[in-house]
Order: structure tokens, then C-alpha cells, then sequence
């Protein structure tokens, strides 16, 4: 389980893509120990597992599943990925529970500049609207954010200048795809209500 508050960045050093299988070293000044390899860490919004460090480079495995379902499918050399490690049992949760589970991609359809924040609206499948609630929580590249607003082909968010500043959505553009996960509890109640 993670929360979307992002501390750490970190910069795609190399993608390795062996038949259906993916090799992603990261570095980044995020620190770990030890007994963390084979822990769940959240690379923008997808959980996947630390498989070796050192020093300041992380390296992680991806299934071909995970290549499918999120943007890792487009990822190159120097892109800039969020990290988050799990929650700890007892410490202090500023989001929303989100579980690293990527539900699809997401095209940006327009950015809009009002002061200091940026309102970002996402497309978004029809299939996929009914998991959206209008001020719920979404995560979007593993940043947990809220719904602004709901519009015909998806949806709207206003990202203020601190997550600009800690996170890789500063970078982002028109067209640009982004890894979404929606809120897990939304999901349990749309499944429980078929």
C-alpha cells in the first residue's frame, strides 16, 4: 500500500527489453537497506519490486503484463519516474490508499495555467468513467490527487506548485500518457454493486 505523496524522483538510467521481459534501472537519491530488496515500491503509481541496489541505482523487473498496463511501455533513457516506498504500519498518510495497482493509461488532453497551479484534463475511455467521483481521489503517475471535475471523454485535476515541484508532472505535456489507478474503494463498491 502506498499514499501518492512523492519525496523522491528518480531518472531512468536504462530499460533492457529481452523478449516479453523488462530490466528498469532507476537512480535516484532515495535511500535503501538491505533487507528492503524485495520490498513493493511504487515507480510511478506501478508497484513492482526492488530486485538489487547500489549505491544510488535501483533496478527492478517487469513483467509483460506491467509493460501492457502502464507507460512503461513508452519509457526511454532519462525519464524521470516517482518513487514511493510502501507505508509503514503507524505513520502518518497525507493521501489516499493506493495499492500500485494500475487500472489503464491516460492521454492529457489540454494544460491550463491558473497562477501558480496547472489544471490538467485527462481523456479518458467511457468504460472507465464510472470509477471516477467527482472530489474523490485519483493517482495519477503514482501522485494521489482529486477530481476536479468530470467532463464528457474524462476528467480535470488542478496539481499545486509543491506537487509540481516534488514530482515528474512538472515535465508533463499535451499527449503525454500517464500510468492511472483509481480509488481502490470505488472499485470494491462498483464490484460489489454488479
Amino acid at each position: 500500500m502506498f499514499n501518492g505523496i512523492i519525496y523522491y524522483t528518480g531518472t531512468v538510467k536504462s530499460i533492457e527489453k529481452k523478449n516479453k521481459n523488462c530490466t528498469l534501472t532507476i537512480y535516484s537519491k532515495i535511500k535503501f537497506k538491505k533487507n528492503e530488496i524485495g520490498s513493493s515500491i511504487s515507480c510511478s503509481g506501478a508497484c513492482l519490486t526492488l530486485e538489487s541496489f547500489k549505491k544510488n541505482y535501483i533496478k527492478f523487473y517487469l513483467s509483460s503484463e506491467t509493460i501492457d498496463k502502464t507507460n512503461f511501455k513508452y519509457c526511454k533513457k532519462n525519464d524521470l519516474i516517482n518513487i514511493e516506498k510502501s507505508l509503514v504500519f503507524g505513520d502518518r498518510i497525507s493521501g489516499h490508499f493506493a495499492q500500485g495497482h494500475i487500472d489503464t493509461i491516460s492521454k492529457v488532453k489540454s494544460i491550463v495555467k491558473v497562477g501558480k497551479s496547472w489544471v490538467i484534463s485527462f481523456l479518458l475511455p467511457k468504460k472507465f468513467i464510472k470509477f471516477l467521483v467527482f472530489k474523490g481521489s485519483i493517482t495519477i503517475n503514482g501522485v494521489s490527487l482529486t477530481v476536479s471535475k468530470i467532463i464528457n471523454n474524462g476528467f480535470q485535476v488542478v496539481i499545486i506548485p509543491q506537487t509540481l515541484k516534488l514530482t515528474n508532472l512538472i515535465h508533463i505535456k499535451k499527449k503525454d500518457v500517464v500510468n492511472l489507478e483509481f480509488d481502490v474503494l470505488g472499485k470494491y463498491i462498483n464490484s460489489f454493486l454488479k
